[in-house]
Parts: C-alpha cells; structure tokens; sequence
C-alpha cells in the first residue's frame, strides 16, 4: 500500500502510520532499527529497493529524505514544505517506509523532520547511496546516527570520498567498499594460513581503476603482512581480479576472471588450483551485513587511518 501526503507534517505522518498499523493488525514492535536514507529523486528507488531486501533479515524503519523540486503554487499561509509518502506491506520490505520530501528552508532542518519519526529504543542508522557529506559526524542527520554508512565506490569521486572519511575518521563510520572485501579478506586469510607457513615477500593486486575496494585490500594486506604491495589496473577490469602472494617456493594467487561469473581459482606451489565461488557481493548482501553489526569496525579503522598513507605516501 503507498499513501501520499501532501504539505503535510510530521505529527500527521505519525499519527497516520499508527493508523495503518492498526488497519492492518501490525506493530512497529519488531523493528530493530531505524535507516534514515539521505538520497536524491534519481536514486531513490533503486535505494529503497535495497534497503527493502536488507529489511528482510533486520526489520526496521526505513525513512528516506529526498528533496522536493516540486513548483509551490498553492498559498504561502497554507504550505508546510513537506510532501511525503507512506509504504507498508508489500512496498515496504519487513517494516515500513516512510519518503519525506522537504522543499526551501525546510531542507536545512532535516533532523527535525526525522527526530519524531524514530523508533523508540532503537538504533538509527544512517546511509547515503551515493554522495556522502565530507564530514558525515557533522550532517545533521550524521549527528544523531549510531552508524553511518557511505559508499565511495558509487560517488562521483571516490578517491576524493575515501580522503574525506579519512581525514575526518569516526568510529561510527563504514564505508561499503571494505564491506565488499569481506569474501576476498576471508580467503586469503585462508590461504596464508595454510603450511608451510612461509614468509610472504610482495603482493600484487589487479582489478578495476577507481576501485575503492582495491586500494583498502592493498592497505589491508600492506599492515597485516608488512610487505610491499603494488596495485595493477586492468583494462575494462569489474571490481578486484587477482591478487599474487609472492614467497620463497614460489606465487600463492586468487584470481577471479571474469569477475562476473563469480568463480576465484586458487594456485598454491605444489598444489593442483582449485576454483571455488567468489561472486562480486551485491549491495543487499553489504548493506544487511553492515544492519547486522552496528558495532565499530576496528580493522576498517586501522586500514583507513594507518594503512591508507602506506600505499599512498604522497598523503598526509
């Protein structure tokens, strides 16, 4: 069901929602959290649509701000500046959405229009899809949130986002290009720790230009081995295609070409290569395992505030 509401108010969205809730026999009793989503008009349902399908292991709320260009031709005396849209059941994943559309000066008090829309006792969780504030502990909504989550790779500079988080580093931070490593760190792991337990000498990593998650597996292995580690762009490469441990007896690799076909082939020294699964994870796969921990990643925090400048020396 999806109702529209407009120039309307926040006590009126409320009140309709419980509305709803009793119409239908539910409760709100069952939410874990709440996820306030900060988008714009292109993004909007292709983030609702994740957030549906993440809402499916993590009930919650989802509250998306998406600002309203819509032309005001009704009297001043009668406007609010406040359009929104309400979904339950089958639009709305395991929970509800809520769509807030705030146009003028509204838009610069987002955190009021969100503040009486939170489930008590709850977490909030904030997520921008796309572009994130350069200081996102700063955003109003950012503020309030017991996580935030961003996503460089999908930025429309993501070496310039993944900067930004550094510099202005917060436990509360996670971005979801070191979420899309969570397969590849797992593995590797694996494999280095298999006998003979040599010293590993140098890595390499191959995969797609501008690819966040490549420059964090390159920090990652640069502060976990301590060794050198170089980065290969491939041309029209998808995400990460392989990565080469060089040691004594000879190359460990993990390699996953083409990348969509989701099938990594492991070479050891002396061992016959094995292929195993290895998909590119899917943006409901990174977002429910972000709801599902809401707890500080203190790795991440150790890759992004140590090991960032290790394989970027240029940056301070």
């Amino acid at each position: 069901m999806i109702l529209t509401l407009t120039d309307t108010q926040t006590d009126e969205i409320s009140a309709k929602i419980d509305e709803l809730h009793e119409e239908r026999g539910e409760a709100a009793l069952g939410r874990v959290l709440t996820l306030v989503v900060a988008t714009d008009e292109k993004n909007l349902e292709s983030s609702l649509c994740i957030a549906n399908e993440a809402s499916r292991d993590h009930p919650c709320r989802v509250i998306a701000i998406c600002p309203s260009h819509r032309e005001m031709t009704e009297p001043e005396s009668e406007r609010t500046y406040l359009d929104a849209e309400l979904r339950v059941g089958a639009d709305a994943g395991a929970g509800e959405i809520i769509i807030l559309r705030p146009r003028g000066g509204l838009t610069h008090h987002l955190d009021t229009l969100v503040i009486p829309l939170l489930l008590p006792d709850t977490p909030m969780v904030v997520w921008w899809p796309t572009e994130a504030p350069a200081n996102p502990s700063h955003d109003l909504l950012g503020q309030m949130a017991h996580t935030r989550i961003t996503d460089a790779y999908r930025s429309s500079n993501p070496q310039r986002t993944i900067e930004d988080l550094r510099r202005n580093w917060s436990s509360k931070n996670v971005d979801l290009s070191w979420t899309r490593l969570t397969l590849w760190r797992a593995v590797l792991a694996s494999m280095v720790d298999q006998p003979p337990h040599l010293p590993i000498q140098s890595v390499r990593i191959t995969g797609e230009q501008d690819y966040p998650p490549m420059d964090l597996l390159a920090a990652w292995l640069t502060l976990r081995l301590n060794v050198p580690v170089t980065m290969e762009i491939e041309p029209n490469a998808q995400a990460i295609t392989g990565v080469y441990l060089t040691r004594k007896d000879g190359e460990l690799s993990l390699e996953r070409r083409p990348s969509e076909e989701g099938i990594a082939r492991i070479s050891v020294p002396g061992q016959s290569p094995q292929a195993m699964p290895l998909p590119i994870r899917s943006m409901i796969d990174c977002m429910s395992e972000e709801l599902g921990r809401l707890y500080p990643d203190e790795i991440y925090a150790e890759v992004l505030t140590k090991g960032w400048q290790k394989i970027h020396p240029s940056i301070r």
